[in-house]
């Protein structure tokens, strides 16, 4: 093999490291992120629930005192029918305090649909707590692992740079130059075999001087069709036809 397709070989299997690595690396902060949204939802049922609760209480708590003051209304409306002389006020007091009474009524089995609700709400939170409190530390071992993974790969990638350059140094400028113009257009297939007289890159059939170029392994040939540089080994002798019957 021509040694600047050895060369350039190196170069594109460091160059395949780092596209990974980077990749790798560019999927961190997307992994973190969904981590945290994950966590700061359980956190708002946590919260939501919270506040249900809280409202429930609050709700329960005006009815009693709501409750509290038409009793007391009541007692001041019974004082003073015991004081009246007027049958009509006492009437009237009577009829005051009877539906006092019934308002009382209607208010308590409100208060009793708000003490079940409370009792449900409760056990709604208690559960959002479990789960969030879970959720937190599940997501924060799994942020330590993630943080721990995106310093390893910081430094790889920081390796495989060096390496790159390294590899990169050996290399004629011009090629080199060829070499990263297919990098970037083409990705991370720059250097091709051959196989069976067509590109391995995009598969299609060589002109047959170009395949007998690649073959002579004299020069770094490119494809005509995608660009990229070829390269020939024995294993990629074209098929021979069966002339058996």
């Amino acid at each position: 093999m021509l040694p600047v397709i050895e060369q350039l070989l190196i170069l594109q299997d460091r160059d395949r490291r780092l596209l990974r690595l980077r990749a790798e690396l560019g999927e961190v902060p997307v992994q973190r992120k969904r981590l945290q949204d994950k966590a700061a939802q359980a956190h708002a049922g946590h919260e939501t629930a919270k506040i249900r609760s809280r409202q429930i209480e609050s709700d329960r708590k005006k009815l009693e005192l709501e409750v509290e003051t038409k009793r007391e209304f009541i007692r001041k409306c019974e004082t003073l029918q015991g004081q009246t002389k007027s049958n009509d006020e006492y009437k009237r007091y009577t009829h005051q305090i009877d539906t006092t009474r019934s308002e009382i009524t209607a208010l308590e089995d409100q208060e009793l649909v708000f003490m079940e609700q409370a009792e449900t709400a409760a056990r709604e939170l208690a559960a959002a707590a479990k789960a969030a409190a879970e959720l937190k530390a599940e997501s924060d071992r799994h942020l330590s692992d993630l943080a721990a993974r995106e310093e390893n790969l910081t430094r790889e990638v920081a390796s495989v740079a060096v390496e790159r350059e390294s590899a990169a140094a050996v290399i004629e400028t011009a090629t080199l130059a060829r070499y990263d113009r297919i990098l970037k257009t083409r990705g991370e297939n720059i250097l091709v075999g051959v196989h069976n007289v067509t590109c391995g890159g995009c598969h299609m059939k060589l002109p047959q001087q170009l395949f007998l170029a690649a073959k002579a392994q004299t020069e770094v040939v490119g494809c005509t069709n995608c660009g990229r540089m070829l390269y020939y080994t024995r294993d990629m002798e074209p098929e021979k036809p069966d002339h058996r019957d």
